[in-house]
């Protein structure tokens, strides 16, 4: 049991987490949910103390063991994928490497009759009881099931975990915390890079898990099929409620419309005492009487409505031109990477009107095949045909890259609206999160998720008539994939979209193509319709095929060929030590200007300062100063990151 009491965090004059109060349970399985900004990342941080509030307190037992996997990061680690995650079970291989030290011991011995003898059985005996308790069992077998569940295959287990790109880095750190089995598991958007298979099993894995788990997640589905309860953070204050996410939104519902009734009575019997007031005071034989009810009214609690995010803005794509009824075909498409053989003879026709969504494992090739449709990456061999008159919108996963830096948010939008969205365009920013001052903001000065939500507000409004997005939803809320979902769902042109989120994809599409390492597979129908023709409804075990031998190598490969490959591998590596060194220098340009915030944060507290208006007034200039630095610092790692992952991703290929 982990007990939150009166927690308060306060940032840059602005407070975020307003005295919360809170107890997790043992088998309690809690969604966090709110919009982006309102603190949940920020309240995990502080649950597994990497964060200090500024008031309350954190309680649990003695021995209680957390997990917290953040939404970046990864096993930057030299070892192999199975060895790394072989850490999660320290203390079962301490208790190993003991037993084996006492069996070795008293197998050398021979007086059997002794008390020492009899005192190393006993110690062997204990140290068994106690890792029985800790459930070793077959260690290998638990590492296989779970990194088998988590999408990894069998010929990686021995792969080092600095081969692996960035969102398989974050699945190894979500196996060593699921095999360390923590008392409460904190995750956040744990199913950012997951695909669907790996989502189901980890859906699977939480909902037998004996401990408590926290999660942070904008996946509805995942939500109500993993949590037992729901907390929801909202301008400093939270909604508690013992439902999973749906019942807990028409719980809410519920509640707004119960305090609405009794504000509404409550404000019509203020007015009648106040006519009453009005009537009697003046008067000698009733002013007592009036002044009694005044004060009545003085102490009377008004009933205020809670806060709720609950505002659906609807918005239409213009209408688009009208294309050929064949808007794009491919035969026979094939592409590889290095050695890598990732699309293979792909045959593909979508027409006007139709919407189709890719899903698939990680790395079979679904942004790989949408760059080649899009004419972004050109195949190794086949045909690409385009029909008339198609106006292609492409959102991809680094579109956010592609925005004109030097342009404001509002301008950025209003630059593409037509006449009859120009008067809603503050309402598209605001669906997206962008209120108040930060329409004025450049792009420049943008986050990573910022820029991906102003990429797909923009392409709301271009006349476009063939749409391709690629995982559009990594950087929304709840209310903004709605909002997005009501767009594409009444979208008239043609549609691919590429998604892992099964409740944004379920209704959007009437066709679905799973692209696996054989090729693809198409399903005349949404995803739930493929998830019913696969059967899967619940996965709970992995197959355990045996994994096919490679061939050996012949020798024969060119060996010109081969120098070529260890050139480049040698520039590979020398890229991926400059990346890397960037890196670090990025990320302490980041720890100096956090703690240079935290230092201000604590001056504008100093009542000599707080009565210094001049003294504040440069305080502020340096703040946001340093908060635009920041900014531009932490955009800077994430480029880095996803350059280090490309690298790490070559280098990978090339070594194969």
């Amino acid at each position: 049991m982990i007990n939150v009491s009166n927690l308060t965090l306060s940032f840059g004059g602005r407070t975020l987490l307003d005295e919360i109060t809170f107890v997790v349970n043992p088998k309690e399985r809690v969604g966090l949910i709110g919009r982006n900004g309102q603190g949940k990342s920020t309240l995990l941080k502080i649950l597994f103390g990497l964060t200090k509030p500024n008031e309350g307190s954190i309680s649990h037992p003695k021995e209680y063991e957390m997990g917290y996997l953040p939404q970046e990061g990864g096993a930057k680690s030299d070892l192999t994928l199975f060895d790394e995650v072989k850490k999660a079970f320290s203390a079962q291989n301490e208790l190993v490497e003991k037993i084996e030290q006492v069996t070795s011991e008293i197998s050398e011995r021979e007086d059997y009759h002794s008390q020492d003898y009899h005192n190393l059985i006993q110690k062997l005996s204990e140290l068994n009881d106690h890792l029985n308790i800790l459930d070793s069992g077959s260690i290998e077998a638990k590492i296989e099931r779970v990194l088998l569940g988590l999408g990894f295959k069998r010929d990686e287990f021995e792969k080092f975990c600095n081969q692996f790109s960035g969102g398989w880095q974050m699945r190894i750190e979500l196996a060593k915390i699921l095999l360390s089995k923590p008392d409460l598991i904190l995750l956040d958007e744990p199913t950012n890079h997951l695909d669907i298979e790996s989502i189901m099993w980890l859906e699977s894995f939480l909902k037998d898990y004996y401990g408590s788990v926290i999660i942070v997640s904008h996946d509805k589905r995942f939500l109500n099929n993993v949590t037992n309860r729901t907390i929801e953070v909202f301008n400093g204050k939270i909604f508690d409620k013992k439902f999973s996410y749906s019942r807990f939104v028409e719980e809410r519902k519920g509640d707004i419309e119960l305090q609405k009734k009794a504000q509404i009575n409550q404000e019509r019997h203020i007015k009648s005492v106040e006519q009453y007031v009005e009537k009697y005071r003046a008067k000698a034989r009733h002013a007592s009487r009036a002044q009694s009810k005044l004060k009545q009214l003085d102490k009377l609690d008004k009933i205020e409505i809670d806060d709720f995010e609950d505002k659906r803005i609807r918005f239409k794509f213009p209408e688009p031109p009208r294309s050929a009824k064949l808007v794009v075909e491919t035969k026979g498409i094939h592409k590889s990477f290095g050695h890598k053989h990732v699309l293979k003879g792909i045959d593909f026709a979508l027409e006007r009107g139709e919407k189709v969504s890719f899903i698939g494992k990680n790395g079979t090739g679904k942004s790989t095949f949408t760059k080649i449709i899009t004419e972004h990456i050109s195949s190794d061999l086949g045909e690409l045909k385009y029909g008339s008159n198609v106006k292609l919108g492409y959102f991809r996963q680094d579109q956010s890259q592609l925005l004109n830096e030097e342009l404001t948010v509002l301008d950025t939008i209003a630059n593409v609206a037509n006449e009859d969205m120009r008067p809603y365009v503050r309402d598209l920013l605001g669906a997206f999160l962008f209120s108040g001052d930060d329409v004025q903001k450049k792009v420049k000065v943008l986050s990573g998720g910022e820029r991906a939500r102003l990429s797909i507000a923009r392409l709301l409004l271009e006349p476009t008539n063939f749409l391709v997005m690629d995982e559009p939803t990594n950087h929304l809320d709840i209310s903004s994939k709605e909002i997005l979902k009501d767009a594409l769902t009444s979208f008239s042109g043609a549609l691919i979209l590429v998604s892992h989120d099964r409740d944004f994809l379920q209704g959007i599409t009437d066709k679905t193509i799973e692209f696996t390492d054989e090729g693809t597979k198409e399903y005349l129908g949404d995803i739930d319709y493929y998830l019913d023709k696969r059967n899967i409804v619940d996965i709970s075990e992995i197959d355990l095929e045996k994994v096919p031998k490679g061939n050996a190598n012949d020798g024969t490969k060119d060996k010109s060929d081969s120098q070529q490959r260890r050139i480049r591998l040698k520039e590979l590596e020398k890229d991926k030590r400059r990346i890397e060194r960037e890196i670090v220098e990025t990320e302490q340009n980041i720890s100096d200007y956090e703690s240079k915030m935290i230092e201000l944060d604590e001056s504008f507290s100093d009542p000599d300062i707080y009565n210094d208006s001049e003294k504040i007034a440069q305080l502020k200039v340096e703040y946001k100063e340093l908060e635009n630095n920041l900014q531009l610092s932490m955009d800077k790692w994430t480029d880095l990151s996803i350059e280090l992952e490309e690298t790490i991703e070559e280098i990978s290929i090339h070594q194969t």
